[in-house]
């Protein structure tokens, strides 16, 4: 299922038919080079298990060679089922190791003992190269790939960033586009309770308002509520004889002006106008957001309406009393 956050993913181009055809003969050459290494170690594994006792000493190095191939098609398979057990990875990894040990071991001087044990050491690499591409490309189909961080974010900041991992990680927002979003969102939302109530603003913010701050998932003092227009409740009259209770903590500044909090209506009427002439690939969130100076939460829900409304003005007619 196709979900808002993944619309706003940049979509990865198809490789092109050259890049194809070099894709195969990389992946035809990266085999060739892969059996060639698990052949050149059958000399050394099979006077290995020549010593070790084996009545018949190929059986050895045949069955290792085989296997190695065989647990990578597996979890490859496995991968693109996606069906991933992370232990089977590391099958092509252990018997790997052992042929290259076997292999270092026959060698006679170190340079002989590195071209022995590299060798063998090729095919565990090209499989993952394989099980990696698998794992992106299953991943971002289903929804369930986690965006990486940025390594420079983590060097510079590194308590900002292991918190939004945090909230990535424990709310399963795969798209780190969506994480920054949602935490500038989080910023923004911190400081408007901040100027609005003082530095005590955590004692003095509801409950409700602090667990959905942490989560990131709060607008700026909840303005531009993406809800329809019959959802917004009726402002309720204040009676004449009643002063309104003032504010606890520092208030906003004198002359400034309180923030506009425009209906769901409003704003998807003021999107019909701006996108008028705008084509269907042009309507995307950051771009409403940009136009209408909304949350990136209402700049989706806006987008998809208007999506919607093209797709059902887009739909044929059917007349009825057609001819049968």
């Amino acid at each position: 299922m196709t979900t808002t956050a993944d619309r706003d993913r940049p979509v990865v181009p198809p490789l092109t038919r050259p890049e194809m055809g070099l894709a195969g003969a990389g992946a035809l050459f990266a085999a060739g080079v892969g059996a060639l290494g698990l052949v050149s170690s059958f000399d050394a594994v099979s006077e290995a298990a020549l010593r070790w006792g084996f009545a018949s000493p190929w059986m050895l190095p045949v069955g290792i060679d085989v296997a190695i191939p065989v647990f990578t098609v597996a979890n490859l398979l496995l991968i693109r089922m996606d069906m991933a057990l992370a232990w089977v990875r590391f099958v092509p990894w252990v018997l790997t190791l052992i042929t290259c040990g076997l292999n270092v071991a026959a060698g006679h001087g170190m340079w002989a003992k590195v071209a022995h044990g590299t060798m063998p050491l090729l095919w565990v690499v090209f499989s993952e190269i394989g099980a990696h591409i698998y794992a992106v490309r299953i991943g971002a189909a289903t929804g369930r790939r986690m965006d990486k961080i940025r390594f420079t974010r983590w060097l510079l900041a590194f308590p900002s960033t292991f918190a939004l991992w945090r909230r990535m990680t424990l709310w399963e927002i795969t798209s780190y586009t969506v994480a920054l979003e949602r935490e500038k969102e989080r910023q923004l939302a911190r400081a408007e309770l901040r100027e609005i109530h003082g530095r005590r603003w955590r004692k003095h913010t509801p409950h409700r308002t602090r667990v959905l701050l942490r989560l990131g998932d709060l607008s700026p003092a909840g303005a531009d509520v993406a809800t329809s227009p019959e959802s917004q409740p009726e402002p309720e009259a204040t009676p004449k004889d009643e002063a309104p209770r003032p504010r606890r903590g520092r208030g906003r500044k004198p002359g400034t002006k309180a923030k506009a909090t425009r209906t769901a209506g409003e704003l998807l009427a003021a999107a019909r106008e701006a996108t008028a002439d705008w084509s269907d690939g042009e309507i995307n969130a950051e771009k409403i957001r940009t136009e209408l100076r909304c949350s990136a939460a209402n700049s989706r829900t806006v987008r998809d309406a208007l999506l919607a409304e093209r797709t059902e003005a887009a739909r044929p007619v059917e007349f009825e009393g057609a001819a049968a």
